[in-house]
Formats: C-alpha cells, sequence, structure tokens
C-alpha cells in the first residue's frame, strides 16, 4: 500500500465519525503533515461509531490491528501527546482512546496554546484552505444541530430565566465539575494567517472530561468558577457571542465567538451561510419601542450586522438575528430584549451531552 493511499483511507474514516471530516484532498495535506504512515494506519483502527470524547479501551483497538499490545499503547500515547486522538478514561476507568471530531479537538488542538510556531502557521493555512463555506456547511448542518447560541444574561428578563435556566451562561459554569480555559482557535489561526482581529483570544472555556483533556495536554489552564465567570464579563464587555454543546446538561465547551474570524459567527455575518443551516438559535431579539432613544449603539455592536437604523428606529433581519444578545450589553435605557422564537416555541435542546450526540450519530448513519 503506497503512502498515499493510506491518507486518503484515513480521511474517509474520519468523514464516518459522527461529527466527521468531510472527505476532500485539502484535508488529505493536514493529515500527510500530522501522521506518519504508521500513525495513520493506527487511527485507522479506531472505531467511528463512538460519540465525542468517548474512549475506546487499548485492547478494543489492539484487537482492529496487528501489532504488539505495548507497541500500540506507546503509540497512541504519542499520539494523544501530539493532539491528535482524545485520551481519557472508559466508563470502567481504564486508559482509552478516541478519534478527534470536529470541534472537539480537530483542528483547535494546532491553536489552543495560542502559540506562533512554523507548524502553527502551517496549520492556520491548510485549514483555512481546507474549511471552506462548503465544507464548513457539510460539517456542521446536520439535521440535529451540534451546537446552540446562548443569550447574555441580562438579554432575558427574569420570568424568561426561571423557565429557561439552561440558557444561561452562569448555569452552565455552575454545573462544571472542572473548567479550563484555552485560546480562540479561530482567532489564533486567524492571526497566523496574518489577518487582524482585535478581540481578546484567551476565552475559550472546556467542562469536565473536555478539561481533563485540554489540561493534562497543556493545551489550556485551569479555572475557578469565579475566574469562569469573569471570562464571560470579558467577553460580553468584547462583544462575543457565547455558543454551546446543543444540549441542556453535561456542556463540554463554551465559545465566545467574534463575526471576524470564528467559523459560524463569521459566515452568518458575511451572508456566506444562513443562520440556521449551521446553528441551533431558540431567541430573537425585540425592542420596547417606548424606551429606545434611538441612539444605534446596538446597531453599532450586533455581531452580525442584524440591526440596521431606520428613521431613527432599530430594525432587526429575524432572517439573520442569532439571538445572542450582545445588543444588550449596550442599550442604556434596557429597551432591547430577547423572545423565544415563534417558530422554535415547544423545542429544546437535547438533554444531555450523550443524548445529543447518540442523535447525530444516528441521523448520520444509512436507512435501510
Amino acid at each position: 500500500m503506497d503512502s498515499h493511499d493510506i491518507y486518503r483511507r484515513l480521511a474517509d474514516h474520519l468523514s464516518n465519525v459522527g461529527m466527521g471530516y468531510p472527505a476532500r484532498d485539502s484535508l488529505l495535506e493536514i493529515l500527510e503533515e500530522n501522521f506518519t504512515p504508521l500513525e495513520a494506519q493506527i487511527a485507522l483502527a479506531l472505531p467511528t461509531d463512538l460519540i465525542p470524547l468517548s474512549p475506546a479501551t487499548v485492547d478494543d483497538i489492539a484487537a482492529r490491528i496487528a501489532m504488539e499490545r505495548d507497541e500500540l499503547e506507546a503509540a497512541l500515547e504519542r499520539l494523544g501527546a501530539k493532539g491528535l486522538l482524545f485520551a481519557g478514561k472508559t466508563p470502567d476507568g481504564a486508559r482509552g482512546y478516541a478519534l478527534l471530531h470536529i470541534g472537539f479537538g480537530f483542528p483547535q488542538t494546532f491553536f489552543w496554546k495560542g502559540e506562533d510556531s512554523p507548524h502553527a502557521r502551517k496549520m492556520a493555512r491548510l485549514t483555512a484552505k481546507y474549511f471552506n463555506r462548503q465544507v464548513t456547511q457539510e460539517a456542521y448542518g446536520s439535521q440535529t444541530k451540534q451546537y446552540r447560541y446562548i443569550p447574555v444574561g441580562k438579554s432575558i428578563k427574569s420570568d424568561l430565566q426561571a423557565v429557561y435556566p439552561t440558557q444561561l451562561m452562569e448555569q452552565v459554569i455552575a454545573n462544571a465539575e472542572r473548567i479550563a480555559v484555552a485560546h480562540c482557535p479561530c482567532r489564533i489561526s486567524y492571526h497566523l494567517a496574518g489577518r487582524g482581529c482585535d478581540h481578546p483570544t484567551e476565552v475559550c472555556l472546556k467542562f469536565d472530561d473536555m478539561a481533563d483533556f485540554v489540561i493534562e495536554r497543556g493545551l489550556a489552564k485551569e479555572l475557578s468558577r469565579d475566574q469562569a465567570l469573569e471570562v464571560i464579563r470579558l467577553a460580553e464587555e468584547a462583544g462575543l457571542v457565547h455558543f454551546v454543546d446543543n444540549a441542556e446538561g453535561k456542556i463540554k465547551h463554551n465559545c465566545n465567538c467574534c463575526g471576524c474570524a470564528c467559523w459560524n459567527v463569521g459566515n452568518i455575518r458575511r451572508r456566506k451561510i444562513p443562520r440556521d443551516a449551521i446553528m441551533a438559535t431558540y431567541f430573537m431579539r425585540r425592542t420596547d419601542p417606548d424606551d429606545c432613544l434611538g441612539c444605534g449603539e446596538c446597531a453599532v455592536i450586533c455581531p452580525v450586522q442584524a440591526v440596521q437604523m431606520a428613521g431613527g428606529v432599530p430594525v432587526t433581519d429575524t432572517e439573520w438575528c442569532i439571538g445572542c444578545g450582545v445588543c444588550a450589553t449596550v442599550c442604556p435605557t434596557e429597551a432591547v430584549f430577547l423572545e423565544v422564537r415563534q417558530d422554535r416555541v415547544g423545542e429544546r435542546p437535547a438533554a444531555d451531552f450523550h443524548e445529543l450526540h447518540q442523535k447525530i450519530l444516528k441521523e448520520k448513519k444509512p436507512q435501510n
């Protein structure tokens, strides 16, 4: 088997995970740059029918490849150290390994540390080439959306907060057992590619076993709950958009996105990919006309340019508004607030992370 064939097989293999990698020639370049042929063969032995962050045991992997167990285990650990595999505990407490799903380590492990190195610069170039509009929409365009926007707390009135407590970042942080903060991979790769964005970068939060992974690998640092809340406060002051897993419980990560560099907000801002094609949005902006001063600050800060001033009044483009509530942070009279989207009334995120990704995995399997 020639070396190019092993990478093509690996690309096809990775396309079959729940959060799969759309197979393209540009993906082969990334794989060839990071995996040796032997490492690619080992990666082919890892199962694709597991949800993100669910490691298989070494014995399970060993049954799929002709390799001495000790040699295999050492190779798996090296791949984990290189940030090319997820490493964590299996349900019975054993050390296990899993393929990285898009959004759960790929391509983030190249950039979470925020380092400027020749390899990081090369990966910034190659991942930008790979993640064009079509690949992004294919990767994140499943029927059940993998992620949801979570509004700025100030934008949701107290009576609605009582009904939707899981739509508050404060609740997400309160429920986490362990928290880590990494650099935003979108903005780091954007900088490495020579493009400008002034938003803060160290605002990417990871929770529980995702936090364990990034802390163990030196990709992020551990935070207390109070420190995590401070990250959220700074993100909101910077006009960044919160998004989390499209689940109510056991959330694994929170990104704080900008319209400059980020794969979702940026594509929506530039009208490259429709909002509902890649993200779950449960709320919509409303304006109280009696309280609105017509200052226009909400239109200036809107991360997706969905608010425009017309005749001194803010007008919301409901086809593109993402219900993030960022506009509420600058409203001097609290005239801006969010309501549940009328076409989403009664819809809720999955109960937890496991249910969410089991559903996505089931949708991906061919139906007989």
